[in-house]
């Protein structure tokens, strides 16, 4: 999150209204139309159906399964950062158990060769030998890379590199330093830091194509423009690419020459959170569809890949804001809902 998102998460009434003046110009946002009550509390595409996973999670902002099938999440607060830290699910109904406590807005989380990888603000650790209870091994592997900077969703790649998300420290300004605004890579031991893809304000949610490596992130568009304010972005992004920010927004013009389009515009001042990329079990048989979490609507947008630009409808509503979401291999959507502690499995009727 950055400042300016903190200050949305602060003042959810406000972004609320904002959202009611009406959409940008051009924005493809989803309708509620063709939804139906899918079972806990939730509306959902025909065929699906919503269980409660796991409660009492306050501010989960990401999740992983690690090889035994436990769920893990990290819960990250905006002004009160006392709760953040790292829960342990055993199976579905069980009460999260707290593993590591004292983190700082932990927003990334990944299983990779028996390691847990944990990105917080402007650091990244790794966990590992777990006996049931606590870690053996807790490690800082990465220092920032920007300092102070807000570390976002971390993905392994399919060449083994960690891929990380990285806020601007503002909402419109140029940063100081060249990691701000952008997304990295780097060994599992934190060396060889990469630039891929520069000029995104906050890439916050990141998922690859199975089978492939095409990168999907959500984007954070600018928040001080009011009505004019665009659409939050999903995109496919490639190494190299700069995607203009500060000066390009999606306005077009010079400002924008040359500058990458996204796969779909999503609504305005939405705050897109986590991305999952999914097939025909969970999409309603549209093919290859991305989900993905708004958390200032409280709702799930799918955006269709089969065509560009993607069209988008309403996936899932009734969550307070949801931020996390995780396709598991049992052909299930996993959604944490940040504002109430809730984690909801999805899956076919």
């Amino acid at each position: 999150m950055t400042g300016s998102k903190r200050t949305r998460l602060l003042a959810a009434t406000a972004v609320a209204a904002l959202v009611a003046a009406g959409c940008s110009a051009g924005s493809q946002s989803g309708t509620l139309d063709g939804l139906q009550s899918i079972g806990a509390g939730l509306r959902g595409a025909p065929g699906l159906r919503a269980t409660v996973y796991a409660t009492g999670l306050p501010n989960v902002s990401a999740l992983a399964f690690d090889r035994t099938g436990r769920l893990w999440a990290t819960t990250a607060g905006n002004s009160d950062r006392t709760g953040d830290g790292l829960y342990m699910v055993a199976r579905a109904g069980a009460a999260p158990r707290q593993v590591v406590s004292g983190l700082t807005t932990p927003l990334g989380l990944a299983w990779y060769r028996h390691k847990l990888y944990v990105a917080s603000l402007g650091r990244v650790e790794t966990y590992s030998g777990f006996d049931g209870s606590r870690f053996a091994t807790p490690e800082t592997i990465l220092k920032g890379p920007a300092v102070r900077g807000e570390n976002n969703n971390l993905v392994v790649s399919p060449d083994g590199r960690l891929v990380m998300g990285i806020s601007a420290p503002c909402d419109h300004c140029t940063p100081a330093s060249r990691w701000f605004a952008s997304i990295v890579s780097f060994r599992p031991d934190g060396g060889d830091l990469r630039l891929v893809a520069s000029g995104i304000r906050a890439a916050v949610g990141l998922a690859y194509e199975p089978g492939s490596n095409r990168l999907f992130a959500t984007m954070n568009q600018r928040d001080d423009l009011g009505a004019r304010t665009p659409g939050d972005w999903l995109a496919v992004v490639r190494p190299g690419q700069d995607w203009g920010f500060p000066d390009c927004y999606g306005q077009g013009g010079a400002a924008c020459a040359g500058a990458p389009t996204p796969v779909a515009e999503l609504d305005p001042h939405a705050a897109a959170g986590g991305v999952a990329i999914v097939n025909t079990q969970l999409d309603g048989g549209a093919g290859a569809s991305a989900l993905v979490a708004e958390w200032a609507l409280g709702k799930v947008q799918r955006v269709e890949l089969t065509r560009s630009p993607g069209s988008i409808s309403a996936y899932l509503t009734g969550m307070k804001h949801p931020l996390a979401v995780l396709a598991a291999g049992d052909r299930a959507l996993f959604v944490g809902d940040w504002g109430t502690g809730t984690i909801y499995r999805i899956a076919q009727d």
